[in-house]
This record gives C-alpha cells, structure tokens and sequence, in this order.
C-alpha cells in the first residue's frame, strides 16, 4: 500500500511503501523493479510451460518411432525351445528385419520367424516359430541313408550343425512355388516342415540376423 508522507524540510517529497519512506525516484525504482520482478515470473511461467510442452512431443515422437519401428522394421523375438540348438538356445533373444525379404529374396540357410502355421498343433500361446530355411522354391530335397541333405541332387554343407548330427524322416520331394522348406538346427528335436509341411512366403516375418540377449553371446547369427 502506498501512502503519501509530509515533506521534509527540504521540501523533498516522500512516500511510504510497505513501511518504508521512499523518495521520487526510489519509488520509480521500487516500481521498476516489481515489474521486472512480475515480467520475470511470467516469463518462468511460460518459459516451464513451454519446456513441458516439448517433452510431451519429444516422448510422443520417440513412441510414435518406436511403434512404427517394432511394426514395420525390426523386432525382438523370444527363443522358446530347444529346436535350433547348438545355434540358438532356449531364453536366448533375437533381433528380426522385417524389410530384409522386401529387399532381396529369402535364402538358403537363412534364420527366419514365420507365423505358426494353422496346423500346427503345438502349445497355442506360441504365435511365432524359428527355422532355418533349407529349401527354396523349385528345390528338390531329400535325406538319403548317410544321414544327410541333399538339394537338387547335391550333397548340402551344413556346417552350422554339431558335429555328427543326422537328418531322417525327409524323403524326396520338389518344392512348389511360393513355399519353403524349414529345418531346426537340433534335426533331432526339431518340429519343422518335416512334420508341419512346407511354410507359404507369405507367413514369413523376416530374418533373424543378430542375438541380443544373453549379452555373454550377442553376435550376429
């Protein structure tokens, strides 16, 4: 509250301010200086809101990327058996490209996730499995008594499996267009096209390219 004083006898005009006498320019001062006071709090105000403003587009945008990422280009996968041992082990976790097979066509010896085929009758909370691809469209394949695979007539050098594996239950057969013919590196426990029959292009997620997790064995595959 401001208040006017009797002068003094010098005739200098005074106010009281808050208990305090102030001359002229004190007052102007005094004045000043709250506005400055009240500019800078509004300044602050607007200035935080501002600041709050921009991390609310940042977090939104990083979502936004994140979603379209996870979507669209790549993609974390759990390892949930045994069926790509030594290769992959159960709890291990893969990163897959989505775009990969949109660039190039998928081949031979590749680690792709596939959708879980209809008649697959395996545990339903599964969505997603995890092979190598051992035929390609056109390929004639088969396992002959020495245990191992042969493509078109040709022996196939596997030399991802574990030293004496065998491969069985794979009689000849072409494969049609469109198709693939998946295998498990661990031949042995492995519930791959040998018994769900061969995986239409179109079920094909993409291609597992490097492990994550555990960080003891991350690398690309």
């Amino acid at each position: 509250m401001v208040k006017p004083v009797a002068p003094r006898a010098n005739g200098a005009v005074r106010v009281r301010v808050r208990g305090q006498d102030l001359s002229l320019d004190e007052l102007a001062s005094f004045v000043n200086a709250n506005q400055r006071r009240r500019l800078l709090a509004r300044r602050r105000q607007r200035s935080g809101a501002r600041n709050f403003a921009e991390w609310v587009v940042i977090i939104g945008a990083a979502l936004v990327v994140a979603i379209v990422i996870k979507s669209f280009v790549f993609q974390a996968f759990y390892i949930p058996s045994e069926s790509m041992e030594p290769t992959l082990r159960p709890g291990d976790r893969v990163l897959v490209n989505k775009v990969s097979y949109d660039l190039h066509s998928i081949h031979r010896g590749d680690i792709v996730v596939f959708k879980r085929p209809p008649n697959e009758a395996g545990d339903p909370t599964i969505k997603d499995l995890i092979k190598r691809v051992i035929g390609t469209p056109g390929d004639t394949i088969e396992a002959r008594s020495d245990g191992k695979v042969y493509i078109n007539g040709k022996r196939l050098n596997e030399s991802y499996l574990p030293a004496g594996a065998v491969t069985t239950n794979l009689p000849l057969q072409q494969i049609p267009p469109g198709e693939y013919f998946v295998m498990g590196d661990n031949r042995t426990n492995s519930k791959d096209s040998r018994y769900i029959g061969l995986i239409p292009g179109r079920l094909i997620v993409g291609r597992a390219f490097v492990r994550v997790w555990p960080l003891s064995s991350l690398g690309f595959l």
